[in-house]
């Protein structure tokens, strides 16, 4: 029996599975990683895990101090995990415009909420900049670290054990990774990893398409949570990317519905958008091709929106 020494031992090597029911005849296979295995239920765990371990290593987190960062809820649930499991104070800047259930998570983890309101509940550029300034204000506290996840590379490295992850799983039959974007930590970090081992590996970024900013459109709301965050990342590398695909905030509802009733697999919003834009690249790429994707979260962090909404 193989037993982690701690809570942060059970982050990473999640399953992977094959679509069977959505996938069409004549598409190239199409896998999914399902991340929702991770403790908090996203891959959000990996990438806190690092910007955690690498600010303790230089000394930026200073032994008793407080983190601070702001998010839609997935990034701060995982910092609230490492955070209750080292013993340091978490601080999290909000809004109204995500879910709920991400915000009792975070605080029952022991997150301190300072929430933003937004306008109809929607993602906006204005929100996230709000958002940014309120805990820009509250890192000049002393004793405090901000994570700043827009701005801080150290958790692109975070994903690169996801990438490798991909590769062995599926015997290094990678013809294409699809990933939505978010911070751009993720598609970057397995970017990195899949085209140093198949530099003829294609890699798919989805974006909002009422927010399709990547694409080179304008910004605007949507309701997918946890990507398109109205303006470029910072952490955008344009070169690891060999195509932005638009999925619409209705199209990756459907397909999370789907899902959940086809295959059995209960994800969130932002995956069903990946999974959108993986049968698209499925298509082109025709029969014998592997297409890759993540469930990047549980749809049990969606109970009370109207994503599973039974009316």
């Amino acid at each position: 029996m193989l037993v982690a020494n701690d809570i942060l031992h059970a982050i990473g090597n999640t399953p992977i599975i094959q679509l069977r029911k959505v996938v069409p005849p004549n598409s190239a296979n199409i896998f999914v990683k399902l991340e929702w295995s991770n403790p908090t239920g996203s891959m959000k765990d990996r990438m806190a895990q690092s910007m955690i371990y690498r600010a303790e290593e230089d000394g930026r987190l200073p032994p008793g101090g407080t983190v601070v960062e702001y998010t839609g809820g997935s990034t701060g649930t995982s910092l609230g995990l490492i955070c209750a499991a080292k013993g340091y104070r978490l601080k999290i800047v909000t809004s109204d415009a995500f879910s709920i259930e991400k915000r009792d998570h975070m605080k029952a983890l022991g997150a301190e909420l300072t929430l933003v309101p937004s306008e109809g509940g929607g993602t906006t550029e204005k929100l996230i900049k709000e958002m940014i300034e309120v805990a820009r204000r509250m890192s000049n506290e002393t004793n405090t670290y901000w994570t700043d996840q827009l701005n801080n590379y150290d958790h692109i490295a975070g994903y690169h054990s996801l990438g490798e992850e991909i590769w062995k799983q599926t015997d290094g039959q990678v013809d294409a990774f699809v990933q939505s974007v978010g911070t751009a930590a993720s598609i970057r970090g397995i970017s990195k990893v899949l085209k140093e081992k198949k530099p003829s590996a294609r890699i798919f970024a989805v974006e909002p398409a009422e927010s399709a900013i990547l694409s080179g459109g304008g910004t605007g709301a949507h309701n997918i949570e946890g990507i398109g965050i109205g303006f470029t990342p910072p952490l955008w590398d344009a070169n690891s990317v060999d195509e932005v695909l638009c999925v619409t905030t209705e199209e990756a509802k459907a397909m999370a519905r789907r899902l959940a009733s086809e295959e059995a697999l209960f994800a969130g919003t932002s995956s069903g958008a990946n999974v959108v834009a993986a049968l698209r690249v499925a298509e082109k790429l025709g029969q014998g091709a592997t297409v890759v994707t993540l469930m990047i979260d549980s749809g049990l962090k969606y109970l009370s929106t109207d994503l599973y909404r039974i009316s």
